[in-house]
């Protein structure tokens, strides 16, 4: 078995053995990359780079020169030159495929880094941030606070129906707008 694998690399030239070598090797690196972040460990701890790459502003940790991306890239490098490394005739031609394939490991990558990172958002309602936004009269508001309506207020795409009083001398009528200028505690 160890013979057959031996005579497996020494078959090949140096540029098909560099492929294996590249796509094993990280392989081996994801593999322990995973079952590290499975079981709650940092995979990239004391490795990133000195210096922030980071691809989005909205505060992910998505950093562009990490050892994650390190290995993800020389994934899809390694595996698509070993893999095509006997349908091409051009050896330049199957590096830049293999690149070009690598550096889109990394953009799924980070597509579904950003994808998990919008599930762990916190998306709950906050009565806060209503104060500046503009509000559907649902239910008529009475003037100088007799009484209390009732508006449609939209926050992060989610509408809510909220108690409402103002402090206007006329009422606020069904259907018209009003804007949100201060809380009377869940009012």
């Amino acid at each position: 078995n160890n013979i057959a694998m031996k005579e497996f690399f020494t078959s090949m030239d140096a540029a098909q053995q560099f492929y294996w070598y590249v796509a094993i090797g990280a392989s081996v690196i994801f593999i322990i990359q995973t079952i590290m972040t499975f079981i709650g460990a940092d995979a990239d701890t004391g490795v990133d780079a000195d210096f922030d790459g980071n691809l989005d502003d909205g505060g992910s940790p998505f950093q562009l020169f990490s050892l994650r991306n390190l290995v993800n890239f020389l994934l899809g490098f390694g595996w698509t030159g070993a893999i095509l490394y006997s349908r091409f005739g051009s050896k330049i031609l199957l590096g830049v495929i293999a690149f070009l394939v690598g550096a889109t490991f990394i953009v799924v990558f980070f597509l579904i880094m950003r994808g998990l990172m919008k599930l762990s958002e916190d998306n709950s309602f906050k009565i806060e941030e209503t104060v500046g936004k503009m509000a559907d009269v649902y239910m008529t508001i009475p003037a100088s606070k007799k009484g209390k309506g009732k508006v449609f207020v939209s926050i992060r795409g989610s509408t809510h129906e909220l108690p409402a009083i103002t402090t206007h001398n006329e009422d606020l009528k069904s259907g018209s707008l009003a804007k949100v200028t201060g809380l009377e505690g869940d009012i």
